[in-house]
């Protein structure tokens, strides 16, 4: 039985922010809910202090109904986008699972300046891994040392920046996972970006 259903992914064509917000409470926040606290833990026993899950809430919409939602991975228990974080979630097209640095990061530049010198941590990421510059944009590309030296120039000298990198599944790939093919999906991409959180957020 498949973790992910196309249902859930239809939840992003409902019409109206009423209806959507339903569609996100009945069909994907409670898987949401449950990967937070399962890779919360896998996180916090790997990188060895306590890591926080985060189920979007989508609460300052009054209008627009969100595109896209998410459970995200920060060592802070009251928030995650001003740190580096991880994040599994879906659009109506793809599921990603993801490492990101947002433009509320106040240290990006100095991310971006460590990467720098270290750019193999993402040039030697397995080659379904991708790479984006912005976390409200569904595009992403594949990893390449022009789109890592692009995006990491971005990162440091643009104040909107951003980094964002990880593996994406299509509808019909996702649908075709059981729990527990996903679950090892989800293991398989945080184990690979590990060593990048970590270089992210050493203070050396």
């Amino acid at each position: 039985m498949s973790y992910w259903t196309k249902k859930d992914f239809n939840v992003f064509k409902k019409e109206g922010l009423e209806a959507r917000m339903e569609g996100l409470d009945t069909h994907i926040r409670p898987k949401f809910h449950e990967l937070g606290a399962h890779f919360s833990d896998e996180l916090a026993a790997k990188l060895g202090h306590e890591i926080f899950p985060h189920v979007a809430k989508h609460a300052r919409r009054t209008v627009n109904p969100p595109k896209d939602s998410w459970v995200a991975f920060a060592p802070y228990k009251r928030g995650y986008k001003a740190l580096p974080h991880f994040q599994i979630g879906l659009w109506e097209s793809h599921l990603f699972v993801i490492l990101a640095v947002i433009y509320e990061a106040p240290t990006k530049s100095a991310i971006a300046d460590r990467l720098g010198k270290k750019t193999s941590l993402i040039t030697s990421l397995p080659s379904d891994f991708l790479i984006a510059g912005d976390h409200m944009k569904p595009d992403a590309e594949p990893i390449t040392k022009p789109t890592t030296s692009h995006y990491l120039t971005r990162l440091r000298t643009i104040k909107k920046g951003e980094l964002v990198i990880g593996r994406h599944l299509n509808v019909d790939e996702a649908a075709a996972l059981s729990k527990k093919e996903f679950y090892q999906f989800v293991d398989e991409t945080f184990e690979e970006l590990l060593p990048l959180y970590r270089e992210m957020t050493s203070l050396n």
